[in-house]
C-alpha cells in the first residue's frame, strides 16, 4: 500500500514539476568493451540515449590515445569525444612487415595505430592531429567516421591507410588536411560536409574514390594528387577555389553535374581515362590549361558562366564529345540569331504582301 502512495506521490511531483513520467528510468542502452588483452576500447550509446546523457558519458581523449599505445582500436558510436587527440605523441616503432618493400617508406620516422579507428554517429569535440613533418602515421585496421560531426580541425596529413576508409555522412566544421596521404585500398566519402579548407595535396590514391554529393564549403586543395583507379565526384558541390592542377586521374574522373561557385583549375591535369563533366556547372572561371585527355571526354550540356580555357590543352582524337550549348555566351548568341531570322523574316512577309 504504501509503495503504491509512494509511486503516485512521485508521478504527482512529476506532472506538476512538467517532466515526463517515464523520466525516471533511463532509457538509454550502453554497450561497452568486454575486458582481455588487445580488446578494443568500445563505447556504444543507443539512439534513445539524450543529449544530457551522452554528455554525462563523455569520452576524454586521452583514454582513447591511452588505448591505441597499448596496441588497441577504437569502436565508438553515439558517443561524445571531449579533448584533443595527438596521434604524433603515439610511440615510434618500426614499420610494418607488409609495408617493407615500399622503399619510398624506408627511414621514416614510424608511429602505428594497429587496430581499426571506428567513431560513427558522434560528436568529436577536440582536434585530431598528427603533425610530425617528417614522422609517417601508419593506418593498419579501418578507418570509419560515418555520420560523425568534428568540431574542430581534423590533420591527418602524411598518414598512409593501409585498409579502407570511409567519412560518408561525416560533417567537418573546421579544417580537414590529408596533404600527402597514401590510401591503399578505397577512399568513400558520399554526402559528407567538409568545411573551410580541405586539403589532399600530393595525396596518391590506389583504391576507387567517391566524393559523391559531397559538399566543400570552402577551399579545396587537389594538387598534385595521383588517382590510380576510378574517381568519383559527381553530383559534389564546391563553393569557394578548387585546384586539381598538377594532378593525374588513371582512371575514370566523373565531375558529371558537379556545381563549382568559384574558380576550377585543372591545369596541366593528366586525364588518362574518360573524364566525364556532363550537366557540370561552372559559375566562375574555368581554366583547363595545358590538360591532356587521353581518353573519352563528356562535356556535353556543360554550363559555362565565364569562357572555358583549354589554352594548349590535348583532346583525344577519338570519342570526343562536344562542349555543351549550356555556355550564356553561346545562348545569346543562338537567340540573337533566331531575332535576327525572325525579323528578316517578318520583313519578307511584308515586303511579298
Amino acid at each position: 500500500m504504501m509503495n503504491r502512495i509512494s509511486i503516485w506521490i512521485i508521478a504527482g511531483g512529476m506532472v506538476l514539476l512538467g517532466l515526463p513520467i517515464g523520466a525516471v528510468a533511463s532509457n538509454c542502452s550502453v554497450e561497452r568493451s568486454a575486458s582481455g588483452a588487445g580488446a578494443a576500447f568500445m563505447l556504444h550509446l543507443g539512439a534513445d540515449c539524450t543529449e544530457q546523457e551522452r554528455e554525462a558519458r563523455a569520452v576524454d581523449a586521452m583514454q582513447l590515445l591511452q588505448a591505441l599505445k597499448e596496441g588497441k582500436g577504437l569502436d565508438l558510436s553515439g558517443v561524445v569525444v571531449r579533448g584533443d587527440l595527438s596521434l604524433d605523441t603515439l610511440p615510434v616503432g618500426p614499420l610494418p612487415s607488409e609495408l617493407e618493400g615500399m622503399k619510398e617508406l624506408q627511414g621514416r620516422e614510424v608511429r602505428v595505430v594497429a587496430g581499426s579507428m571506428t567513431i560513427v554517429n558522434s560528436v568529436v569535440r577536440g582536434a585530431i592531429r598528427h603533425q610530425s613533418r617528417q614522422g609517417l602515421l601508419v593506418m593498419k585496421g579501418p578507418v570509419t567516421f560515418s555520420g560523425t560531426k568534428f568540431e574542430q580541425i581534423v590533420d591527418l596529413s602524411q598518414s598512409l591507410f593501409v585498409q579502407p576508409v570511409t567519412l560518408s555522412g561525416a560533417v567537418f566544421l573546421q579544417e580537414s588536411y590529408f596533404v600527402q596521404g597514401r590510401f591503399l585500398r578505397d577512399l568513400f566519402a558520399e554526402k559528407t560536409a567538409f568545411g573551410p579548407h580541405t586539403r589532399f595535396h600530393r595525396s596518391v590514391f590506389h583504391g576507387p574514390v567517391t566524393f559523391q554529393q559531397s559538399g566543400f564549403n570552402g577551399l579545396v586543395e587537389f594538387l598534385e594528387v595521383v588517382f590510380e583507379k576510378d574517381a568519383n565526384l559527381s553530383r559534389t558541390y564546391f563553393k569557394l577555389g578548387t585546384g586539381f592542377s598538377g594532378s593525374r586521374f588513371q582512371g575514370l574522373a566523373d565531375f558529371s553535374e558537379a556545381t563549382f561557385d568559384r574558380e576550377a583549375f585543372f591545369t596541366f591535369t593528366l586525364f588518362e581515362g574518360d573524364a566525364y563533366f556532363r550537366r557540370a556547372t561552372f559559375r566562375s572561371a574555368a581554366d583547363f590549361s595545358d590538360a591532356k585527355f587521353k581518353g573519352r571526354e563528356d562535356f556535353s550540356k556543360v554550363f559555362f558562366e565565364q569562357g572555358p580555357l583549354f589554352t594548349r590543352a590535348t583532346r583525344s582524337a577519338t570519342g570526343q564529345a562536344p562542349l555543351g550549348l549550356e555556355n550564356q555566351t553561346v545562348q545569346y548568341a543562338i537567340i540573337l540569331s533566331l531575332l535576327i531570322f525572325s525579323a528578316m523574316l517578318i520583313a519578307y512577309l511584308i515586303r511579298s504582301r
